[in-house]
């Protein structure tokens, strides 16, 4: 394992300015929120696993992650802060199979 000896910078310290939700974002917040189902949710400290299944190769694995995790901290009521482990997994699948595979787990 490499070590950086920097601190991590925070998506909220990486723009200037507010940021606004786009129209696309909102109904996309909006349709995961009514397909996200009622869950028991375990105790924090939390392991989130994620599988983004994408029909482009050119997708990148992060970049639908901070708007997921926000929708799933409003469905749910959970901090971000108590993710301990963040496990995102990309595939690839054909062009009208992509969805979002996730479980959120205690850590033990």
């Amino acid at each position: 394992m490499i070590k950086l000896n920097i601190k991590p910078l925070s998506v909220n310290d990486a723009w200037k300015g507010r940021r606004f939700k786009t129209d696309k974002y909102k109904k996309y917040e909006q349709d995961v929120l009514f397909l996200l189902p009622k869950i028991k949710m375990p105790n924090p400290p939390y392991v989130v696993n994620i599988q983004f299944s994408f029909s482009s190769l050119a997708s990148d694995v992060d970049n639908p992650t901070k708007p997921f995790l926000d929708i799933l901290q409003k469905k749910y009521g959970i901090n971000d802060k108590h993710i301990v482990k963040l496990i995102l997994e990309k595939v690839h699948v054909k062009k009208g199979d992509e969805c979002i595979l996730f479980s959120i787990e205690e850590k033990k």
